[in-house]
């Protein structure tokens, strides 16, 4: 009988760890159902959130000083099919920085219509190249100016 009574309560030891398992179960799937619903649930208070406001240009297709505020591209012949065409996937400071020539810049476009699902320019192609080419050129400048009018001095031991 002894036996019987020890393996009766090692049963009801085991019987009671699985309800506290399952209990402790139970609180952390609700813990994590709530905090998937509410990502900002924290047990030690809700983070303050700041609001930022953002000045709204009233006319996106302003142009002042012959640049495209929104943009901050030149205001030239084809400004807005590049604006139409470019800036849907990428910033107008990505086109500004890589200045390239004709050939250049269609084989960029080619580029991105095989790697990047850019979709055929058609007839826009031309003028986009024309205005990237034109606005856009190479640079024949180093990284930096040569250093003129230099007072050079010896070291001396």
């Amino acid at each position: 009988m002894n036996a019987m009574n020890e393996f009766e309560k090692k049963i009801k030891k085991a019987e009671k760890t699985a309800y506290i398992a399952t209990a402790f179960s139970v609180i952390a799937s609700v813990l994590l159902i709530f905090s998937i619903y509410d990502p900002t649930f924290s047990v030690f208070g809700k983070k303050k959130v700041t609001t930022v406001y953002t000045e709204v240009i009233e006319d996106e297709d302003k142009i002042e000083n012959g640049i495209h505020l929104r943009t901050g591209l030149i205001d030239a012949e084809g400004l807005m099919t590049v604006v139409n065409n470019c800036t849907n996937c990428h910033s107008a400071k990505l086109v500004t920085q890589n200045r390239m020539d004709v050939e250049r810049w269609n084989a960029t476009i080619k580029w991105m219509q095989e790697t990047q699902n850019l979709w055929d320019l058609g007839a826009n192609q031309e003028i986009i190249v024309n205005y990237l080419a034109t606005n856009y050129p190479p640079l024949k400048k180093g990284r930096r100016m040569n250093l003129t009018d230099i007072d050079w001095y010896e070291l001396k031991n």
